[in-house]
């Protein structure tokens, strides 16, 4: 039952983001063309190959209902093939051959790319001793939190899209971006302490290290936010 509210929490936050982020890519390039069904489900492919390696194959049994809160839930409604298949099919049926095929061989192929880009950055984050590195009597988990540091990136550019496409009062803006920040905060640093009790670190001799990296997380999710709004701002 927690995996099933945890599956549903995630879908209803991935299916919000999605047509936030579609709505606002389809309002800045129009809809002569699939852009943001495209944009999700490309971004959405990266997200789960770079994911599958630090949420199963590194697997931490303390968070099965997380792992599936974000692969299954969030990142499965997300990404949309019924919308692309929809999409496909009305340009099909205006006589849109070019564009439909155009949509066909570029969402099959660069979702597949990104899938394999992915899975490439994850397994290259974690080759070095598994993603944890020894310094000063303590693990550093540096392979989660350069994860994190992508995410965060990621965050900044989206939100700065959001922001400035879609037609939303400053009061709305300022709640979404908060809420966003502060869950993807709370969550990543999260995930980092349990990726360290699951490693054998201990609560009770590393408190002091485990306190330092989810601050460390913070600041530096933060800082890496503020440059992806920034970045998305230019566009």
């Amino acid at each position: 039952m927690n995996q099933i509210i945890a599956v549903a929490l995630g879908g209803a936050c991935g299916a919000v983001v999605r047509f936030l982020l579609s709505s606002g890519i389809y309002q800045w390039l129009g809809r002569g063309f699939p852009f943001g069904t495209l944009v999700v489900n490309v971004l959405g492919s990266f997200l789960i190959g770079l994911l599958t390696e630090s949420l199963i194959l590194q697997r931490v049994a303390l968070t099965l209902d997380y792992r599936a809160a974000i692969l299954v839930g969030f990142i499965g409604a997300f990404t949309t093939f019924s919308t692309f298949s929809l999409e496909t099919f009305y340009l099909i049926e205006q006589g849109n051959l070019t564009r439909a095929g155009m949509n066909i061989l570029v969402s099959v192929s660069v979702c597949l790319l990104a899938v394999w880009l992915g899975l490439l950055c994850g397994r290259a984050l974690f080759y070095y001793g598994g993603g944890l590195i020894t310094w000063g009597g303590g693990s550093i988990p540096y392979a989660l939190m350069v994860i994190n540091l992508i995410g965060a990136l990621l965050i900044g550019l989206v939100s700065a899209v959001l922001l400035q496409k879609i037609e939303l009062s400053m009061e709305y803006r300022v709640i979404i971006l908060v809420i966003m920040i502060g869950a993807y905060l709370t969550l990543s640093g999260l995930y980092l302490i349990l990726y360290l009790l699951e490693h054998g670190v201990s609560v009770e001799t590393n408190v002091k290290q485990m306190l330092s990296i989810f601050i460390g997380n913070g600041l530096a999710s933060i800082f890496v936010i503020w440059l992806g709004l920034l970045l998305g701002k230019q566009t």
